[in-house]
């Protein structure tokens, strides 16, 4: 599936959110998976899950996480490539202290590393 089919496809989907949710973390945070040696910096966030059911029903049921949790989009990598990942809350952890992250969408959507985070570019702001 091509990107413009996968978010058309998406945008048809109908998602309950929560009335309240709390994401941990924020755009530009750079964050790592508790299982998986992967780290990213997160660009986008749904309240709830949002992907496909066959991504869902994909996952081992021992370790599927559950729906009513933040996801996050990430631009993530590790030793040997970099990629879009998306994950749920309860498998992230904050990795910003481990430098920044060579991914090359990055340049796109933030500016440099500041230390902590990646600050969103002013171009993609409101």
């Amino acid at each position: 599936m091509d990107r413009a089919s996968f978010f058309s496809a998406q945008a048809k989907r109908k998602v309950d959110a929560p009335l309240r949710t709390k994401a941990r973390f924020g755009i530009g945070d750079v964050v790592r998976h508790r299982v998986f040696d992967f780290r990213g910096v997160v660009f986008d966030i749904d309240p709830v899950f949002a992907n496909s059911e066959e991504w869902y029903e994909s996952i081992p049921k021992e370790v599927r996480p559950h729906r009513e949790q933040p996801f996050y989009h990430l631009l993530a990598e590790n030793g040997e490539a970099s990629y879009v990942a998306y994950v749920s809350q309860q498998n992230l952890l904050a990795d910003g202290e481990s430098g920044p992250v060579d991914h090359p969408g990055l340049p796109e959507l933030f500016d440099e590393f500041d230390g902590a985070r990646y600050p969103l570019r002013r171009s993609m702001t409101h």
